[in-house]
C-alpha cells in the first residue's frame, strides 16, 4: 500500500499498483507513524513514503483535453482546452457569440452559458445577452441555460467541470473507469471516447459513518464508502466500492490489509482507492477500562466458579493484535486471562476462595486470610502472567482485579441460603442496633435539653442578682452623693453666714460714734424681741446676774431634791 503525504492539506492517499515489497517482520521502524515525516517530502512530487505499494495518482497522469484549474480560475482552463481542440483539428469549446445589451438570453457575471451545437458543448464566458436572430446564429443550436462558475460539478455534454474546496474531496472517474480523488483545486476535462462521471463530493471531516469500538463503546473514527455503478452483462448494473475515505481522531490509527500485509496508518484524514488494499479495522491507542465475565472455571476439589474481573490496558502496537488475528485488544486479553485464571484456580481449593470475594487494595496485604492463597496467586502469577502475554499483542496491561466470584451448582444453592440466613440476621441486628441507638440518642436529647434549661435558669439568676446588686450600688452611690451635696451645701451656708457675720462684725468695728453704737444695740434688741415674742425674758449671761443665776438655779435643785427624799 503506497501513501502520499500532501503537505498543503496533510492527506495520506493510497492508490495505484502494489510493489513487490514485502513486510514480514513488521518492525518498529516500518510503521508508517515513525517513518511518515512531512518535511521529507517534496510537496508537488508527491514522493511515496511507505513500502506497502506504489502510489498512482491518475490525476497527475497526461490526458488529452484535461487541464488542472489555477490561480487564473476556470475561464483561463476553458480557454486552453479551446485552443488544444481547434489545434487538433476539432470543434472549439467557446463559443464565438459577442453579446449585446438590450435583447436576449442573459449570462450574468459569475456564471457560464451553455448551449448545445449538434451534439457538441459550446459555452458562452462573457456576461451579458445574446439575441436569438439572426437564425443562422442560431440553427442546429439549442440553449441549455447557465451554470455557476463557482459550482463544485459541471457536466455537460461530455465537458466537465470540478473544483472543490479545502475541506471536499471529489472522486472522479475517468474514461477508462480509473479513479483518482481531487483536492484543494479543480480541473476542466473534454471526454473524446467515455466520460468523466463525478462520483461523490465528499466533506471530509464528517464522514458518513461513525466507527465506535464495540466492547468499550469508544468512537474510534468515521469512514465513507463511494460506490460506482457499472453496466455488465444484459445491461444489468452493478455497484462496487470505488474509494474509501477514513477521518481517524488524534491517538487512533487504522490497520490497512493487502494480503498478508499489514501497514499502520496514523490520525488524519485519508482516501483508498487502490482495489487490493482493505482496511482491516480501527484501533484507540488510549487507555480503556472493561469490567469482564469469565467463563465457569472448576477449583480443585471440582467447585464451578465464575469470576467478575476488572481490566485496564493500553494498545501501544496495533500490528503486533492484529499480526495474532484479533480484531480488538479485548478479545485478545479474554482469551489470554481465561486461560491463566483457569491454570491458577485449578489449583486452587473451594475453601481457600469461599472467604475472599473480591481483590482490591483493602485486601491486598491480608495474609492471615484462608483465602490468601487464591490472594497470593492473582497478585503474583496472574498479573505477571498477563503483563507478558498482554506484550506479546503490544498491549501493556496496567490493572488486574478481581471484583466478585460466585459459585455454582449445588454449593451455589447452599451459599445462597447461607447468605439468604446471614443477610436476615444482620438486618435483624441492625433493626436492634438502629432501636438501641434511637433510645440512647433520644435520652441524650432530653439530657441536652435540661441541660440547656439549667443553664438558662443559671444565666437568668445570675443576671437578676446582678440588677439587684447593680440597684443597690446606685442606691448607695446616689446616697453619698447626696450626703455630700448636703455638706457642701452646709459647709458653703456657714461659711458664707460666717463671713456675713464677720462683714458685720467688721462694719460694726468702724462704727466709733457712741449715739450709733447705741442706736445699733437698740436695734438687736428689738430683732431680737421681735423673733422671740414680747414676752421673753432674757436671762443675762455674763456678770453678777449670771453668777446668781447659778445660785438660785442650784439652790431650787437641791430644795427639790430634798422634797422628793422626804
Amino acid at each position: 500500500m503506497g501513501s502520499r503525504i500532501d503537505d498543503e492539506d496533510d492527506n495520506t492517499v493510497v492508490g495505484g499498483p502494489p510493489l513487490p515489497v514485502k513486510r514480514k517482520g513488521l518492525k518498529k521502524s516500518d510503521r508508517i507513524d515513525e517513518s511518515c515525516d512531512s518535511s521529507s517530502t517534496h510537496p508537488k512530487k508527491g514522493v511515496s513514503l511507505h513500502a506497502f505499494s506504489k502510489t498512482a495518482d491518475y490525476a497527475l497522469e497526461e490526458r488529452p483535453f484535461f487541464v488542472p484549474v489555477g490561480k487564473d480560475g476556470i475561464i483561463a482552463a476553458l480557454e486552453r482546452i479551446d485552443k488544444q481542440l481547434r489545434d487538433s483539428g476539432r470543434t472549439g469549446l467557446l463559443s464565438n457569440k459577442v453579446p449585446v445589451s438590450w435583447t436576449g438570453r442573459e449570462v450574468a457575471p459569475g456564471f457560464l452559458g451553455l448551449i448545445k451545437h449538434g451534439g457538441l458543448p459550446k459555452i458562452l464566458t462573457k456576461p451579458g445577452r445574446y439575441p436569438g436572430f439572426p437564425l443562422r446564429n442560431w440553427w442546429a443550436r439549442q440553449w441549455c441555460g447557465t451554470q455557476g462558475l463557482s459550482d463544485t460539478a459541471i457536466q455537460f455534454q461530455g465537458l466537465t467541470v470540478v473544483q472543490v474546496s479545502q475541506n471536499q474531496a471529489a472522486v472522479i472517474s475517468d474514461p477508462q473507469n480509473r479513479i483518482f480523488v481531487v483536492k484543494n483545486s479543480g480541473f476542466v476535462a473534454y471526454a473524446i471516447d467515455g466520460t468523466y462521471d463525478v462520483l461523490a463530493i465528499v466533506d471530509q471531516t464528517h464522514l458518513s459513518t461513525s466507527i465506535k469500538d464495540t466492547v468499550t463503546g469508544a468512537t474510534l473514527g468515521s469512514i465513507a464508502e463511494i460506490k460506482m455503478r457499472s453496466r455488465v452483462a444484459l445491461g444489468k448494473e452493478q455497484e462496487y466500492v470505488a474509494a474509501l475515505f477514513l477521518n481517524i481522531p488524534a491517538n487512533n490509527c487504522a490497520i490497512l490489509q493487502r494480503g498478508d500485509d499489514l501497514e499502520l496508518l496514523p490520525a488524519g484524514q485519508h482516501y483508498i482507492t487502490n482495489p487490493n488494499v482493505t482496511l482491516r479495522g480501527l484501533f484507540t491507542l488510549g487507555e480503556n477500562q472493561l469490567e469482564m465475565p469469565t467463563k465457569d472455571i472448576f477449583t480443585r476439589d471440582q467447585v464451578p466458579v465464575g469470576l467478575r474481573i476488572y481490566l485496564k490496558w493500553q494498545l501501544i502496537e496495533p500490528l503486533k493484535l492484529t499480526t495474532h488475528g484479533y480484531n480488538t485488544p479485548y478479545d485478545a486479553l479474554r482469551d489470554k486471562t481465561q486461560s491463566i485464571l483457569t491454570q491458577i484456580v485449578a489449583h486452587l481449593d473451594y475453601s481457600s476462595m469461599v472467604k475472599q470475594r473480591s481483590l482490591g487494595p483493602d485486601n491486598l496485604e491480608d495474609g492471615t486470610d484462608p483465602s490468601s492463597a487464591f490472594l497470593d496467586a492473582l497478585r503474583t502469577r496472574a498479573m505477571d502472567e498477563m503483563h507478558e502475554a498482554a506484550l506479546e499483542y503490544g498491549i501493556i496491561l496496567k490493572d488486574l482485579a478481581v471484583i466478585d466470584r460466585q459459585f455454582k451448582g449445588e454449593i451455589a444453592s447452599t451459599m445462597d441460603k447461607l447468605t439468604t440466613r446471614a443477610l436476615q440476621a444482620q438486618v435483624e441486628a441492625a433493626n436492634v442496633d438502629r432501636e438501641n441507638s434511637n433510645k440512647v440518642k433520644q435520652e441524650e436529647g432530653a439530657l441536652a435539653v435540661a441541660r440547656i434549661k439549667a443553664q438558662s435558669r443559671n444565666t437568668q439568676a445570675d443576671s437578676e442578682a446582678y440588677s439587684v446588686i447593680a440597684a443597690a450600688k446606685a442606691q448607695a452611690e446616689r446616697t453619698r452623693i447626696e450626703a455630700l451635696a448636703e455638706a457642701e451645701a452646709t459647709r458653703l451656708t456657714a461659711e458664707a453666714d460666717a463671713q456675713a457675720i464677720s462683714v458685720r462684725a467688721a462694719a460694726d468695728t468702724k462704727v466709733t460714734d457712741q449715739f450709733a453704737r447705741g442706736m445699733e444695740m437698740r436695734r438687736v434688741e428689738v430683732t431680737r424681741v421681735q423673733a422671740f415674742g414680747n414676752k421673753t425674758v432674757f436671762v443675762p449671761t455674763d456678770g453678777t446676774g449670771v453668777q446668781m443665776g447659778n445660785a438660785m438655779a442650784v439652790g431650787m435643785a437641791a430644795g427639790m431634791g430634798n422634797g422628793l427624799g422626804a
